[in-house]
């Protein structure tokens, strides 16, 4: 029976991995090699040794700017980390390893590196629709939420016209207001 790939890494952390960088979905190198269990440093030798599998849309290496975010965004330091500007891999690239690293674990890790953009990729396909779908019912019933919402700010302005009160006067107060009344009337 096979082993489930869930116990070999938790999708969670392939999740935290995954960066969205030139509009594309990405893992960098020094992540895959720790999800692989290799050295970044050998990873990158293995991928040197086989570029020619890996055109610009499967990996590129980030530019400085690039880089600079992520050393300010994940807070390294200046002197310390990478000496070399991090590759970034698309889901093709991640697929492309799995023929240049050949260990079990390499092809356990691909298979749930790939589920996972497979799963991160329905979760944005239902957000879309589910977007869609609310924007059609906004402007399917825009004009009755108008009315509505109309309906309701007057209930909850209070209007200029003074109402009666509801109640009893006593005689103090019915022969006060009879008398303002009447001198009203003359």
């Amino acid at each position: 029976m096979a082993k489930s790939t869930s116990s070999i890494i938790p999708i969670e952390r392939i999740y935290k991995s995954i960066l969205v960088i030139r509009g594309h979905k990405i893992i960098l190198d020094r992540d895959l090699a720790q999800l692989y269990g290799v050295e970044t440093k050998v990873l990158n030798r293995a991928v040197s040794r086989n570029i020619d599998r890996f055109p610009e849309d499967f990996m590129f290496r980030l530019d400085k700017e690039e880089f600079e975010n992520l050393r300010f965004h994940f807070g390294t330091s200046s002197w310390g980390g990478p000496r070399y500007r991090p590759r970034a891999f698309t889901e093709q690239g991640v697929a492309m390893l799995s023929s240049v690293l050949r260990s079990k674990r390499a092809v356990e890790v691909n298979i749930a590196i790939m589920r996972t953009f497979v799963k991160l990729r329905q979760i944005l396909a239902t957000n879309s629709a589910l977007r869609r779908k609310i924007e059609a019912m906004e402007r399917r019933y825009d004009e009755q939420f108008k009315l509505v919402f109309k309906v309701l700010s007057e209930m909850v302005m209070p209007t200029s016209k003074s109402k009666s009160k509801i109640g009893f006067l006593t005689e103090a107060q019915a022969h006060k207001k009879g008398t303002a009344k009447e001198k009203c009337k003359k």
